[in-house]
């Protein structure tokens, strides 16, 4: 991310959220009526007068992995709440919009929203102008990953460790370097037991079939210019590996194909499962 600039991308994926709203057809994968208010009306206005953006596949392709990511997160939030869980804390949270729309389930938990502090200061100023409260039971934790530490930042913010936590890392490991990753996931491992995190990844170009390193090289190119490059890619395997030797005792991965039976069957719009494994979730 450029210094001293909000992030880009961030916003960018409210506005993906925000389109599934206009667009899609019922029932949405994720009812996310805040990311319409922080947008902006303007931009409200411009998705709706592009009749090109429901029938293009590619867009359809990135709004559908964006909409399931949050939507498969807070499936395990609630989960974990079940069980107990009462802190949930989002690792980058951009602009993501769980905490400004929670459900009654969601009351009792202590909710940390971790971002690069000039992203999170366009978020709170966006929340403002547009008229969203921020809720009794959230705290900010400004925390730049790669040269604070997340543990201080989190302390700062008056998070509890002696509790387990549900964490989030959605769209923010292609961003740091492998180093970076194998701390936060030693992090996220050392919290006490019953602690969870679901987080997104994009694996090796040998993955991926023709028409998909096609869309990455377009995606490469706009978040390189926007001054947010991709810096990391791991194969499922790799990660297992990694969060195995933090300390975690249960790795998942969300498949195609149950994705497709939990968010996409039977749907009459464009949107379809992913083509590739790109979310997973580990317990301590």
């Amino acid at each position: 991310m450029k210094e001293n600039t909000a992030s880009g991308t961030a916003l960018s994926v409210a506005k993906v959220r925000a389109a599934h709203q206009l667009i899609d057809d019922e029932p949405r994968i994720l009812n996310d009526p805040v990311a319409l208010r922080l947008i902006g009306q303007e931009a409200v206005e411009a998705i709706r007068a592009d009749a090109t953006l429901r029938s293009n596949a590619r867009f359809a392709a990135f709004r559908a992995h964006i909409v399931m990511r949050n939507r498969y997160a807070e499936d395990c939030l609630s989960a974990a709440v079940e069980r107990g869980v009462s802190q949930y804390v989002l690792l980058g949270a951009g602009y993501d919009t769980f905490a400004y729309r929670q459900t009654p389930w969601a009351a009792g938990l202590r909710i940390f929203e971790v971002d690069h502090p000039v992203t999170q200061a366009a978020k709170r100023e966006s929340l403002a102008s547009c008229g969203v409260a921020v809720p009794a039971n959230l705290s900010f934790a400004p925390v730049n990953f790669e040269s604070e530490s997340l543990r201080e930042g989190l302390a700062r913010a008056g998070f509890d460790f002696s509790q387990a936590a549900f964490s989030s890392c959605l769209g923010v490991l292609v961003y740091l370097d492998e180093k970076s990753v194998e701390e936060l996931f030693r992090f996220a491992g050392s919290m006490p037991p019953g602690s969870e995190i679901v987080f997104t990844f994009s694996q090796p170009d040998a993955a991926l079939d023709a028409r998909e390193l096609e869309a990455r090289a377009k995606i490469n190119a706009t978040v390189s210019e926007m001054g947010e490059p991709w810096r990391s890619y791991f194969e499922p395997g790799r990660l297992r590996e990694l969060l195995l030797h933090s300390d975690f005792s249960e790795v998942s991965f969300l498949s195609p194909e149950e994705a497709d039976e939990r968010y996409f069957r039977g749907r009459t719009d464009a949107l379809r499962p992913p083509r590739q494994v790109r979310l997973g979730r580990a317990r301590v």
